[in-house]
């Protein structure tokens, strides 16, 4: 059976670290190595990672990014595969084990599972939630079925360490190292894989402050992506440049969508509320049925799934806000050499929350 090293990047980690190695140790398939990169913390976190079994690197200065960090832990893994966990992430028991099958494909050099919102405590975790089971029951499935997957998520992926070794790493030259190396691993004529039945829970953004930091993260290294394999993806994967494609239409299309209803009623004097009535109808009904589906696909109440849809919709709009401006700055400002677009890389969240009795997604560990 092949080895897998855990490579855990933390810095100031202490509240969120405990969960995320016991879930790494409570593995069906025990992981060979366990790596925490205490990244230069002023916590305890490396104290924590050792009283939990971890070997601890701890670089002499911040390496300011988490690609960085991981990349440092990389010339001390010992097994033939790498999983990549975000500090704050919990793996469901079986992930290893759900995850190895992926790999009995010599082509296959990177793949992840299905990440779930691990808190619900505010709207901005509420609407994760909702984007998460959307995405990770439709989008996924999708983009694997035509063996093309946009990202194996950066949370928990696991990797071929000799191909990644080939590649230099993890990749610096984008904010966003888990989609760069989907996207050149794909152009290469590798494979990438999602693994729906293996399953993590991420602490998201609890306040509007971090979920900006994270999405404006997110956007600009989409773009970022864009604007470096653009041209390969069209000739060498087209069904990746078709997704791309039509996330960019999306970007450059949801206000018109989001102001059908102003320019219905203003522009055409339709009448209000039928107006509204069928823009909401449009909106529900391509929205329920997958929460439907991912609800019942994970155990969770379909009552508060549903009753979550309206605190999507803030969490959209900070969603468009910064796509629009990563659009401007990543894929005009940049080329056109008047910005150098996102370089420093910020967390998209603060100090771990304590988990709260009744405060997390249905299914997740504390």
């Amino acid at each position: 059976m092949r080895g897998v090293t855990v490579i855990v990047p933390a810095h100031n980690e202490e509240a969120g670290l405990p969960a995320t190695l016991e879930s790494v140790r409570a593995q069906t398939v025990p992981p060979r190595q366990v790596i925490v990169v205490d990244d230069a913390s002023d916590d305890r976190t490396g104290d924590i990672a050792r009283h939990h079994g971890a070997e601890v690197l701890r670089p002499p200065a911040n390496l300011g990014s988490k690609a960085k960090a991981q990349n440092h832990a990389l010339p001390h893994c010992s097994a033939e595969l790498v999983l990549a966990v975000d500090a704050d992430t919990v793996l469901a028991p079986d992930y290893i084990e759900r995850m190895l099958p992926a790999f009995d494909d010599p082509k296959v050099v990177v793949a992840a599972g299905n990440v779930q919102t691990r808190f619900t405590r505010t709207v901005w975790e509420r609407g994760r939630s909702v984007e998460y089971l959307f995405g990770f029951h439709w989008h996924r499935p999708i983009q694997q079925g035509t063996d093309s997957p946009m990202v194996c998520s950066g949370c928990c992926s696991v990797f071929r360490r000799e191909e990644l070794l080939a590649a230099g790493g993890f990749p610096q030259r984008t904010i966003v190292e888990d989609m760069d190396y989907t996207w050149s691993q794909q152009v290469a004529g590798r494979r990438a894989r999602y693994v729906g039945d293996a399953v993590a829970w991420a602490a998201d953004p609890e306040t509007l402050l971090y979920l900006r930091k994270q999405v404006w993260r997110w956007m600009a290294g989409f773009c970022q992506n864009v604007r470096l394999h653009a041209r390969d993806l069209v000739v060498r994967k087209p069904i990746l440049a078709l997704w791309v494609f039509l996330a960019m239409a999306e970007i450059l299309l949801a206000p018109l969508w989001w102001s059908a209803p102003l320019v219905l009623t203003l522009g055409l004097e339709r009448p209000v509320l039928p107006t509204l009535a069928w823009w909401v109808g449009a909106e529900l009904a391509l929205t329920v049925p997958p929460l439907v589906y991912a609800a019942r696909r994970r155990g969770l109440s379909l009552r508060r799934v549903l009753g979550d849809i309206p605190c999507v919709y803030p969490t959209k709009l900070v969603n468009l806000w910064y796509a629009w401006k990563a659009v401007l700055v990543e894929l005009v400002l940049v080329p056109l050499r008047l910005s150098r677009g996102l370089t420093v890389y910020e967390k998209g969240r603060g100090p771990a929350p304590s988990p709260v009795r009744g405060a997390k997604t249905m299914g997740a560990p504390a």
